[in-house]
């Protein structure tokens, strides 16, 4: 299951015959099969005056891009209607993705002004536009392959993920990724005159290559940037520090080949819980001698130090921690670990745990079978009376 928006076909979009395929939900996939930067429009039951309604309308693309347009002719337009729009040195189709209200709250996020620049939409597509687009679209697969056979050819170090057609057939994009400049002069020559059409070189990064793509996380989900991750920040090592995760760069890297998104989801929850925990730089200095920090439980507040030639772990509060790390400034050694130092400890009340622990014990007991083999009982046999007998 899939959406026309993103090349994979079906999902609540006009055929070539006009009928309605997938799951007929208008471009929203109810299904889950593909939500490629799918929107929900939250707004759509409400009832707006006609007078105001915004004019503007998010448009998605091939491979999950989206521009805005002016729906300049008042056009009654629906989530998934596919619209012929507006494009430098042609026309090209893309589908609606959001009207109203909505959309001027996300050209204030894309920080998109309401100026005369924006394009506007010429008509909902019709069947002969779409007749046409397929047709266009069969010839981005050979061209893909071609182009690389070229790139090849050439010596040119860079790496072609996509080809996107526009919808008159005049001018291809062609979408690269490269680690370092790229003189693709000569290519473009040679794409132009192999090709009949106008040739426009985009360079993405990787994390963007990957979102174009698509595919599995390791968490089993579809991948955020191919989803409903629109702006990619930076993600460091920091981040896998602070939250105490292993610094292997098979696991905490995605299918980009750069750290995970995911890395900073949960980044400032740890920070937060972080600041009541102190930073041990030294090892704490007991009478036995020092201990070292081996582990940190962030939200339970628990520290776990040991000693050098033990393998044991003792859990502290961070109180108990700041009262040594304090202990020791004044150059004073605690005689262990524990809080009740030195102390008589009090008497604590058996729990409930401690109740139900004695009791799985003694259960635990019971059930441990002997060396000794279990004699079997023997069954009486039922007695009969005299009278069954004479009967």
């Amino acid at each position: 299951m899939g959406c026309k928006s993103c090349s994979s076909g079906g999902c609540g979009t006009k055929t070539a015959d006009g009928t309605v395929s997938g799951c007929r939900n208008n471009g929203a996939c109810g299904t889950g099969g593909c939500n490629k930067m799918n929107v929900f429009d939250w707004l759509s039951n409400m009832d707006l005056p006609l007078a105001s309604r915004f004019n503007i309308v998010e448009v998605r693309f091939k491979g999950g891009r989206k521009e805005f347009f002016r729906n300049a002719e008042n056009l009654e337009l629906y989530a998934g209607d596919p619209v012929i729009v507006d494009v430098p040195n042609g026309h090209h189709m893309g589908y609606v993705s959001l009207q109203g209200e909505l959309v001027r709250l996300q050209m204030i996020k894309k920080s998109v002004k309401e100026t005369d620049e924006i394009r506007t939409i010429y008509r909902v597509a019709s069947s002969k536009d779409l007749e046409k687009y397929e047709q266009v679209k069969l010839r981005e697969m050979p061209t893909l392959f071609r182009t690389r056979q070229i790139a090849d050819e050439l010596k040119l170090n860079m790496k072609l993920s996509d080809v996107e057609y526009q919808a008159d057939n005049t001018k291809a994009t062609f979408y690269y990724s490269a680690e370092e400049r790229v003189d693709f002069r000569e290519l473009i020559k040679v794409l132009a005159g192999e090709f009949k059409i106008r040739v426009e070189m985009k360079q993405i990064s990787l994390r963007q290559e990957a979102g174009r793509l698509g595919g599995i996380g390791s968490c089993g989900r579809e991948l955020c940037c191919s989803t409903w991750l629109a702006d990619f920040k930076s993600v460091s090592t920091a981040a896998a520090r602070y939250q105490n995760l292993s610094l292997n760069p098979s696991k905490l890297s995605g299918q980009c080949g750069r750290l995970k998104c995911c890395l900073n989801y949960e980044l400032d929850t740890y920070m937060e819980a972080l600041k009541d925990i102190p930073t041990i730089e030294e090892p704490l200095l007991t009478e036995k001698g020092p201990v070292f920090l081996q582990k940190t439980d962030i939200f339970k507040k628990l520290l776990w130090f040991g000693y050098h030639n033990e393998s044991t772990w003792i859990p502290l509060t961070v109180n108990r921690v700041n009262e040594i790390l304090a202990m020791n400034k004044k150059g004073v050694k605690p005689v262990s670990l524990e809080e009740n130092d030195g102390t008589p400890k009090k008497e604590v009340p058996v729990s409930a745990v401690s109740v139900v622990e004695n009791d799985l014990e003694r259960f635990d007991k019971k059930n441990i079978k002997s060396g000794k083999p279990k004699k079997k009982k023997k069954k009486k046999k039922p007695k009969t009376s005299p009278e069954a007998g004479k009967a």
